[in-house]
């Protein structure tokens, strides 16, 4: 995932959700085979991040606890990210109403909040509504700890590439958010110095494919290959071709939204570890073979000015402080348009000429540009696959045309998704960012025209409908509610769901309650 540029929002350090989207997610409440696996207790996993509280960044790695604060378009205050009707902390005014219709089908339609701090990644992923916690069954598998933890060397030396595939639960009690959150050795080594080092497996692999080996890296370039460990796209490669569920970054073809695409569209599965299309899961109203974008800053930020540069992402979310007597790398990885404090410090380095306020209003400017397009490519993409829902019932459709425009929805939300997803609303890269949304928006466009042609333009005069008349944003869905018959009748999309069982929780947090 990926922090970067001078103007990054807490909520993209804030180790955002790198491991909780799943690519194949098995929604099965099996119960597991008792005795199939034993957990080591917490002391096995070792004293983590408070072997080094005397350390002078140790201080500010802790105001990394403070959830209270926002910026004009993030932040580190948790909230439902498409609830802009509510203020916070449910609610916030930047928010896309559409989140839940476009990922429909899918765990991240149940849940999708802004993101806190690194040191809130156990308890927040451990208590999210996207991993099964009403079954013995995950529904996505121990992936899904990576970059939440500092335990994952541990876990593989132990478990190998059968890691990857196991089940999310199966780690829960072992893990002590204090000791075990995301921190020190995630990017230093303790047996050389502090030195910075690599500890992702798929930054490795992806670095060794281009022949690449991180420890010949300049220091500088470290202070941002640090962050691409977890700020960046991914997806879980296909047992049938690669190792079942192990995380792979998808940029041997580049790393803009095109060429992501294209790799995606049809793997290698020698390279890739899958083959064919790559699909996370089927949209369940328009039926389209969907992708997910996770957090793609490192991307957003890699092609950026600041990056041609020379701009690391810790010049700007790292910035050299006063810690008593000593001066340090801050450690608490934020936004700099917090405060002016933090502007002067991160960016003042590079713009002394220019004041804080001038600064935070250049930044807003640009993502204020960003995100009235990035609304818009939103409300076309669910346009889209309303038009094809509404194709598919109609007598006589063809079905060519249909497969083109499914096609073509596919796209135009995995353009919309890699802006979306990214965190910064533009401030990283806002020219790629609004480019990103123009395909986006062309893409939907054209699908949506195909779904009309298929249809006979028997459906072309409703399709003319405002959009939030034609479909309602999905305001309220999760779990629980999918339970109940009342509210898969509540909307139209909603009834493309199946009903699940009724069940109690299993787990909250790290603990079982049941």
């Amino acid at each position: 995932m990926r922090y970067l540029i001078a103007l990054l929002t807490t909520a993209v350090l804030a180790g955002g959700a790198l491991s909780l989207s799943a690519q194949s997610p098995d929604e099965s409440s099996a119960p597991k085979t008792p005795g199939a696996f034993q957990p080591p207790s917490e002391r096995e996993l070792g004293e983590g991040n408070l072997a080094f509280q005397n350390l002078p960044q140790y201080q500010s790695y802790l105001q990394n606890n403070d959830d209270s604060e926002m910026t004009e378009y993030a932040g580190s205050v948790p909230h439902q990210k498409h609830n802009n009707w509510d203020p916070l902390p449910k609610g916030y005014k930047h928010a896309q109403p559409y989140l839940k219709n476009l990922w429909l089908g899918y765990p991240f339609s149940y849940e999708y909040d802004r993101a806190r701090g690194h040191t809130y990644a156990i308890q927040d992923v451990t208590k999210i509504d996207r991993i099964n916690r009403y079954s013995e069954q995950a529904g996505l598998p121990a992936t899904c700890w990576n970059c939440k933890t500092n335990t994952i060397p541990q876990l593989l030396e132990k478990h190998g590439n059968d890691f990857w595939a196991m089940n999310f639960h199966d780690f829960r009690e072992m893990h002590d958010p204090e000791r075990h959150n995301i921190g020190c050795t995630n990017c230093h080594d303790p047996d050389n110095q502090m030195k910075l080092v690599i500890t992702s497996i798929p930054l490795d692999d992806y670095l060794k494919r281009q022949g690449r080996d991180w420890r010949d890296a300049s220091n500088d370039e470290m202070r941002s290959l640090v962050c691409a460990q977890c700020h960046v796209e991914y997806y879980f490669e296909k047992g049938d071709a690669g190792v079942a569920a192990k995380v792979h970054f998808p940029w041997d073809e580049g790393l803009n939204a095109e060429d992501i695409y294209e790799l995606m569209s049809a793997g290698d599965p020698e390279r890739d570890g899958f083959k064919g299309q790559f699909t996370d899961w089927v949209h369940a109203v328009s039926k389209a073979p969907m992708l997910k974008t996770q957090h793609p800053e490192y991307e957003m930020y890699s092609d950026s000015v600041h990056a041609q540069a020379g701009v690391q992402c810790a010049d700007c979310h790292m910035p050299r402080v006063k810690e008593g007597p000593v001066t340090i790398t801050s450690h608490h990885w934020t936004s700099p348009l917090k405060n002016d404090e933090s502007i002067k410090n991160s960016c003042g380095s590079c713009h002394a000429d220019q004041s804080p306020s001038d600064l935070r209003e250049r930044t807003v400017y640009n993502q204020e540009r960003v995100w009235d397009q990035l609304l818009i490519a939103q409300d076309k993409s669910v346009r889209a696959h309303e038009a094809i829902r509404r194709a598919m019932e109609t007598p006589d459709v063809d079905e060519e045309l249909l497969a083109q425009a499914r096609e073509l929805v596919r796209k135009g939300q995995w353009f919309w998704d890699y802006v979306s997803a990214e965190n910064s609303a533009g401030a990283h890269n806002p020219v790629k960012a609004l480019d990103t949304l123009a395909a986006s928006q062309q893409y939907s466009d054209q699908a949506a025209s195909l779904a009309i042609r298929a249809s006979g333009y028997a459906i072309a005069e409703v399709m003319d409908t405002p959009i939030k008349e034609l479909v309602p944003p999905i305001r309220e869905h999760s779990r629980k509610l999918q339970q109940s018959q009342e509210h898969l009748d509540s909307h139209v999309w909603l009834q493309y769901l199946p009903l699940l069982p009724e069940a109690d929780l299993v787990w909250n947090g790290t603990e079982r309650v049941q």
